[in-house]
């Protein structure tokens, strides 16, 4: 039987008296997506994602991080990988935060590191049309990155297809936005900066009659969270690993 000890990494953390700029600047530099933050007692407190930061514009600003942690998943080193799928499947999370039994956090595990196993040693079940979330938020090469930037913080997604004539043409995700420090002046300026400059343009897509384990091999081949679904040329839905993770036969 895996654990979770056996994935265990180093994550970041952050006492909750740390400003969100310092936040911003820890999920920009390293690959995470979530900061664990922790009490005066080393205590885990609860999370906060990419989508907190982007709150905060401003270059610097004195806002703590405390006013935006949320609950956080949480296993123990000898949690099974199945129990801590679970937990970052009830909670939406990337990652799970991994603890002692008095509440210190020892480190994370991460569901991207896991879903490669789980979707190998437990059936899925279905088509991508049964899983996927039909709601896309779209937008077009040339919309301006303020509008994406709102669409973050008001939405929760993560992610936009680039869309022209019902064409993909990229994806525009909040990582993207973070990693191109220049956007946040432009934010403040009010400065025009297209989506078509900042977009990934290597889309992998699926479609809705595939079926979901397929669907997981071509994520995990490709290491992506997230494919557009399309059919005869135009989007239906996009699919995510939280959506896989509904269609697995897991006990």
């Amino acid at each position: 039987m895996k654990l979770v000890a056996d994935f265990m990494v180093e994550v970041p953390k952050l006492k909750c008296s740390e400003t969100v700029t310092k936040a911003r600047q820890v999920l920009r530099d390293d690959a995470f997506r979530e900061i664990y933050i922790f009490d005066d007692r080393k205590k885990l407190t609860g999370f906060i994602d990419l989508t907190d930061v982007l709150r905060v514009t401003a270059t610097k600003s004195n806002v703590t991080v405390e006013g935006f942690v949320k609950e956080a998943a949480s296993v123990t080193c000898d949690t099974p990988i199945e129990d801590a799928v679970r937990a970052i499947k009830n909670y939406r999370t990337d990652s799970a935060c991994v603890v002692n039994g008095q509440m210190n956090i020892q480190g994370g595990v991460l569901l991207s590191d896991l879903f490669p196993i789980i979707i190998t040693r437990h059936e899925l079940r279905g088509s991508v049309s049964q899983y996927m979330s039909r709601n896309v938020v779209m937008c077009a090469p040339g919309d301006p990155i303020q509008k994406i930037y709102s669409l973050i913080v008001e939405s929760g997604f993560t992610a936009f297809p680039v869309v022209k004539k019902n064409k993909i043409l990229g994806i525009i995700s909040r990582r993207d936005i973070l990693k191109a420090g220049r956007i946040r002046a432009a934010l403040e300026t009010g400065a025009a900066v297209p989506v078509e400059t900042l977009m990934a343009k290597d889309v992998v897509t699926v479609q809705p009659d595939e079926p979901i384990q397929s669907a997981a091999a071509l994520m995990v081949r490709h290491d992506i969270s997230r494919v557009p679904v399309v059919e005869s040329g135009s989007i239906r839905g996009i699919l995510d690993r939280h959506d896989v993770l509904k269609g697995l036969a897991m006990p």
